[in-house]
């Protein structure tokens, strides 16, 4: 078994050395090939983006929550229609670009401090398309909202949402009426 070992810790001497002399050139076709199939996320951002915008227009129908896009969205969060749904919305449009997360229709679920981005960026408006806005609700005293930005225009965020006056819709929403930034791509 040591025999082995030594031998083992033999080649790999070798193979550093090598890559040494080199120039890192054995090294480099792996990390090559591993940037190659890494994602853009720029294109991933524009992807989610894209997505969320070719819905605008879906509407409610039949009731409160209820209709055949607003059950897909809320489908793929494990709900039935009836419930609120700009969370399973955002969420389905993340899955919708291949993400297995986020996925949640409770939009407080949705910002995890370990996602947010920091109050000092959103004041700046260090926002990037497709990250998650969060709506704030004095009474009910928790997040009760959330959308994906588009894009930061002077102090107004643009936006596509669910659930947003019974449809999915492109709004713009002050910069200060924005509790909540979370970056689920980054």
């Amino acid at each position: 078994m040591a025999t082995i070992h030594s031998l083992f810790l033999g080649f790999l001497s070798i193979a550093l050395y090598i890559s040494a002399l080199t120039g890192n050139a054995v090294l480099e076709k792996t990390y090559s090939n591993a940037y190659r199939t890494a994602p853009n996320t720029d294109l991933l951002r524009q992807q989610i983006y894209e997505i969320a915008a070719n819905e605008i227009g879906v509407r409610e129908t039949g009731g409160d929550n209820k209709g055949p896009e607003i059950s897909k969205y809320l489908a793929y969060v494990g709900l039935d229609e009836g419930y609120e749904w700009c969370a399973a919305f955002a969420s389905w449009c993340y899955g919708q670009a291949g993400l297995s997360i986020p996925r949640s229709a409770w939009s407080p679920a949705l910002f995890p401090k370990a996602r947010r981005r920091p109050q000092s960026q959103i004041d700046k408006g260090y926002v990037k398309q497709a990250d998650l806005f969060a709506i704030y609700s004095s009474q009910l005293k928790r997040i009760h909202h959330v959308g994906l930005v588009k894009v930061i225009q002077g102090h107004m965020l643009i936006s596509v949402e669910g659930n947003s006056h019974d449809r999915v819709e492109s709004r713009r929403r002050p910069l200060k009426t924005i509790y909540a930034i979370a970056n689920w791509i980054d």
